[in-house]
């Protein structure tokens, strides 16, 4: 059975509540990542996905003085590294998200995307 922890990505981009969107946002394009992952402090507090900073652009709000706060995911539901596939599948379907974070115990050790999920079931040919 495979579980987050063997597909999860550990390239996390990490940003705070008090963060600019457009500073977060960047930090998603520098690390890749279609998410970021909101701490306060050494607890995650929420996060903001690619969605989310679609959203505040589109409002004509300014994404150098909008704060991640404002506009992302409050206390996200998340799971632990050895949920399996079907579980975390299950949870982000049911939620319409298509980002997970996942947490062992009260440390965020990864991100779990529908895309990781897809790649175990659904395998590439090769080139």
């Amino acid at each position: 059975m495979t579980v987050l922890r063997d597909l999860m990505s550990t390239q996390v981009a990490l940003t705070s509540p008090d963060t600019s969107v457009a500073e977060a946002a960047a930090s998603m394009v520098k690390a890749k990542v279609g998410s970021a992952i909101v701490m306060q402090g050494r607890f995650l507090a929420g996060i903001l996905t690619e969605r989310d900073v679609l959203r505040a652009a589109g409002s004509g709000e300014d994404l150098r003085a909008a704060r991640v706060a404002h506009w992302m995911t409050p206390d996200p539901q998340s799971a632990g590294p050895h949920t399996s596939v079907e579980e975390a599948a299950e949870i982000m379907l049911k939620n319409g998200f298509r980002h997970l974070p996942v947490v062992d115990g009260r440390t965020v050790c990864g991100v779990v995307s529908l895309r990781d999920l897809f790649a175990t079931r659904i395998r590439r040919p090769a080139r």
